[in-house]
């Protein structure tokens, strides 16, 4: 099989003719499964194209999509300022997936591209930790593996490279090797909107995650279902935007392959800068948000109250005076703070459990959590201010 008919054929899309619009299964009306674009060439193939050969450096973008635009931590910072100048000027990404806590986590990266990430996250995990990057397009895969060892060995000054990059589709984990319940964390910056796929990358990245562990990345998103047009035209696609999903069709996604409370971290709005492409995409408003995903089975589909509190300890590196779990949950460091079970969960059940206190137990339900962006506030208030398509309660 050729690398479009392989990947393709991994795709339930093809297993047979379906309801929809121009003969696509049903999946297709919302972009969660979607074979081909505009003229009948695969989204794969397309997609292959224009960040192996179309686009040449970030400059060469048409939206804000593939442009981060929110500030990094400083550990980040710092980071970057070392990364080989290869690397950073192929990189496209729309986000900061870089989540704390890491000393020592085995990480896998999808779509890594020119490997920026991989190389930060090298730094980030420290020696006793590994970055795998996965990334079907063979021009990017060079540039990533041309500094692995001088970086690692000569840069950080490690015994050996704790980093690699390895050819595969997002969309098939376990052909490209990676194994199940083999990764603490999976990071992916502006990538999971190109798969003709997306279900099964998000059951593979379920797969292989060991319990506790969590899918921290960014994406575009959009306030709307796209039009089959808008979906298939292949500048949209390449520019992160044709791929996009409506939010809250993601939501229900994360939550049908076992992500049961999917948290929005971020959220930043994309700009459409080019007039043509402006006139194309109408009223859509596209957003790059970051979301964090944990592979925890006790998750529950709701918030609910068990009269849980929780204590942030101060002792996350960098985050001496507070630590923001997601957009709704910030914690100071010492105050306590009246969690729904999921969110104590997500303290207690995962690499955060060292810097939290929780008190309190599950044995006893007091009824629906009070979800929200504001702890504490009145419950009217609080769901009249929250999200309309927020995963969970924050």
């Amino acid at each position: 099989l050729t690398q479009t008919t392989k990947n393709l054929a991994l795709t339930p899309t093809n297993m047979s003719k379906g309801c929809c619009a121009d003969g696509e299964p049903c999946g297709a009306t919302t972009g969660i499964e979607q074979a081909s674009v505009a003229g009948g060439r695969s989204m794969t193939e397309s997609v292959q194209e224009y960040y192996g050969q179309v686009l040449e450096k970030t400059s060469s973008l048409k939206t804000g999509a593939c442009i981060t635009c929110t500030a990094p931590p400083r550990a980040v910072k710092e980071a970057l300022k070392i990364l080989p100048g290869p690397v950073v000027e192929k990189y496209y990404g729309c986000g900061s997936p870089f989540p704390t806590v890491l000393d020592g986590l085995d990480v896998l990266d999808l779509g890594s591209g020119s490997g920026r990430d991989c190389y930060v996250m090298a730094k980030l995990v420290g020696e006793s930790g590994t970055v795998t990057g996965v990334d079907m397009t063979e021009e990017q895969l060079a540039v990533a593996r041309a500094h692995v060892d001088e970086f690692c060995m000569e840069t950080l000054g490690y015994t050996a490279s704790n980093m690699r990059f390895v050819k595969g589709y997002i969309e098939d984990l376990k052909a490209a090797k990676i194994a199940n319940e083999s990764m603490d964390l999976v990071i992916s910056n502006c990538v999971v909107n190109l798969s003709p796929n997306k279900r099964a990358v998000l059951k593979d990245v379920f797969d292989a995650l060991r319990v506790g562990g969590e899918f921290y990345f960014s994406d575009v998103y959009v306030d709307r279902r796209l039009t089959s047009a808008m979906r298939k035209h292949e500048i949209l696609v390449g520019e992160c935007l044709g791929g996009a999903l409506y939010e809250q069709d993601f939501v229900d996604l994360c939550k049908e392959v076992g992500f049961a409370d999917p948290r929005v971290v971020s959220r930043t709005p994309i700009p459409v800068i080019d007039a043509e492409l402006e006139e194309v995409v109408g009223n859509a408003q596209f957003t790059s948000i970051t979301f964090r995903l944990f592979k925890l089975p006790a998750l529950e589909k709701h918030c609910e109250d068990y009269g849980q509190v929780a204590y942030y300890k101060g002792t996350i590196a960098d985050h001496s005076h507070k630590f923001e779990l997601d957009s709704g949950h910030v914690f100071e460091t010492k105050k306590p703070v009246l969690v729904c079970g999921n969110t104590a969960d997500m303290l207690q059940q995962t690499r955060f459990a060292p810097h939290f206190e929780v008190t309190g137990s599950k044995d006893i339900h007091f009824g629906a959590f009070p979800c929200g962006p504001s702890a504490g506030a009145d419950a009217t208030e609080t769901q009249a201010k929250a999200p309309k398509m927020s995963g969970g309660c924050c």
